[in-house]
């Protein structure tokens, strides 16, 4: 059991018998003896043995440890398979959005500026005579210069935004 136990965890810390004797401070051949059941290692040794392979002594000396089955595995990747698949909706749904906020941005600027178009600035015709009313008029202006030299550019954008974004 002993000797089953060793190999078993041994291998499944991905040690081969020439690191685990290099850090027990022993010849290859001795895990070689040990493992094959030809001898076994003291009560010190053991401990050592042990403290490698972060296992207690008593699951050393317990009864034989069965592997990972092939069937563990399967259910291991299948999970996985289900987790890559809940990431790559997810993915698909935020490019969706992206999608979908570059469309509504171009949609935006098209409505103001089709607004603007319309109103023809009716601000330019104000009696400016009165505080108030020349305030509102110098912001509306500002608003509107403002947003005929920058829409634009942010048009484009948002088309190339659409475009990229859309699905292959």
């Amino acid at each position: 059991m002993l000797n089953e136990n060793i190999k078993t965890i041994r291998k499944s810390k991905g040690l081969s018998q020439e690191e685990l004797a290099i850090r027990l401070n022993v010849v290859r051949q001795t895990i070689s003896k040990w493992e094959q059941g030809l001898s076994v290692p003291d009560a010190d040794m053991l401990i050592a043995i042990s403290e490698v392979l972060e296992t207690p002594v008593s699951t050393l000396l317990g009864e034989t440890i069965v592997e990972t089955r092939a069937d563990d595995l399967r259910v291991i990747s299948e999970k996985l398979e289900v987790i890559n698949l809940q990431l790559a909706h997810a993915k698909a749904a935020r490019q969706k959005a992206v999608h979908w906020f570059f469309i509504s941005l171009c949609a935006v600027i098209a409505a103001v500026f089709a607004v603007l178009i319309v109103l023809k600035s009716p601000y330019l015709g104000w009696d400016y005579s009165q505080p108030e009313t020349a305030i509102a008029g110098a912001m509306l202006h500002g608003v509107e210069w403002l947003f005929v030299r920058i829409a634009p550019f942010a048009l484009i954008g948002a088309i190339i935004g659409a475009c990229l974004t859309r699905k292959m």
